[in-house]
């Protein structure tokens, strides 16, 4: 859901959530409202912004796109539906799905089968040990996309069920 921006005049009347907490300005979570944007001659950004909550203003500079980018993720789900969430439930929804397979399931995986094959090789030896090591190998990568599929899905339904609580129309099957 969150993605990069590639040019600054791209984030001018969006809205983005905070995900990083710097000094004098929004609290990580908060909802913000750009109202604009520029680039500087020596290639730093300036944005000022307003927290919707609030409705207070504030300015804010970044060395680069990059850096505003790590500081406020444009996530359109949170925008359209920013009265149904809490500030936990933002900070929770932006950390869940962060979690991409690559960089937070495969070393579990990778580190649940080197252990694996370590017991079944140092303490079950010959062949025994080994098909022992590739029962749990294929028993280990079996749970950890599994458990990656159902935490995916009960984030979603989390955040949708909020929604639907409302009287908005969402039906949840």
């Amino acid at each position: 859901m969150a993605l990069y921006l590639y040019s600054i005049d791209e984030a001018i009347d969006r809205k983005y959530v905070v995900t990083k907490s710097m000094n004098s300005q929004a609290k990580a979570g908060s909802l913000i409202h750009v109202m604009d944007c520029s680039e500087k001659s020596d290639g730093s950004i300036s944005v000022s912004y307003r927290v919707t909550e609030t409705g207070q203003n504030f300015d804010i500079s970044f060395s680069n796109l990059k850096q505003f980018c790590k500081w406020a993720r444009p996530d359109n789900f949170i925008a359209r539906h920013y009265e149904n969430l809490t500030t936990k439930d933002i900070l929770y929804y932006i950390r869940v799905t962060s979690r991409t397979f690559m960089s937070f399931y495969l070393p579990i995986l990778i580190a649940a089968l080197i252990l694996i094959w370590i017991i079944s090789l140092a303490l079950i030896k010959g062949i025994t040990g080994i098909i022992i090591g590739l029962v749990l190998s294929v028993v280990t990568a079996i749970v950890v996309i599994f458990y990656y599929k159902y935490q995916k899905k009960r984030v979603s339904m989390n955040m949708y069920s909020k929604i639907g609580s409302n009287s908005w129309g969402v039906v949840i099957k």
